[in-house]
């Protein structure tokens, strides 16, 4: 599946993220953000736009409402972060780490996480479109109430993961690895799976499966 990348110009101005605060509004453009901690703080409405961001912190910080539109983020860590009701266009999370975030009631739109870790992100009643899981860890992660189009696991741990309320028509989960998913039947059907998954899947339905 292809995505729209970040659209990002080379010629970035290097900032701090504490600078955020002195400008009229909470923006940054065409930046380059490098070693910043931010970690505690409360900063709502944030908008970045053609932005790169590497190797930050910025755990425990409620980004709710947040803005991002070709924007990369690289090896940061956005565990705990609130990240709700968030809008999200041309984005990339690349080895970032949002362990335990929040990223309900979002409009999540030509996304890629790659090599990054999601365990128990919670994602519920958002809607994700054109977006690429790749060799992503998200376990126990709460997809409940999702709208999925054209998304993508591509190799991803899944385990304990929790689509309820989420159909899976279409979805391809076959390259990735769980021991257990949450997911009603009815909202399996079209979801492309591996055979031993259908295995799996049909043992949870109480079906005794002989080879």
């Amino acid at each position: 599946m292809k995505i729209d990348t970040p659209k990002i110009p080379e010629d970035l101005t290097e900032r701090r993220f504490t600078d955020i605060f002195y400008e009229e509004d909470p923006e940054f453009e065409m930046c380059m953000i490098t070693d910043s901690e931010f970690a505690n703080e409360v900063l709502e409405r944030v908008r970045l736009y053609k932005t790169v961001i590497k190797n930050c912190n910025f755990t425990n910080t409620d980004f709710s409402r947040i803005d991002l539109t070709d924007v990369r983020f690289e090896n940061c860590d956005l565990s705990n972060t609130n990240l709700g009701n968030a809008s999200m266009n041309r984005v990339e999370f690349l080895n970032c780490k949002l362990l335990g975030s929040s990223l309900t009631e979002s409009y999540i739109g030509n996304t890629r996480f790659r090599k990054s870790i999601l365990n128990m992100v919670a994602f519920g009643n958002s809607k994700l479109e054109k977006v690429i899981f790749d060799e992503a860890a998200l376990e126990s992660a709460d997809l409940f109430n999702c709208k999925l189009k054209k998304v993508e696991f591509l190799s991803c741990n899944l385990n304990g993961a929790s689509f309820e309320g989420t159909p899976l028509k279409g979805i391809d989960i076959s390259s990735s690895d769980f021991d257990s998913l949450v997911v009603s039947i009815e909202n399996l059907k079209g979801c492309m799976v591996s055979t031993s998954q259908a295995i799996k899947f049909a043992s949870l339905l109480g079906l005794n499966i002989r080879q």
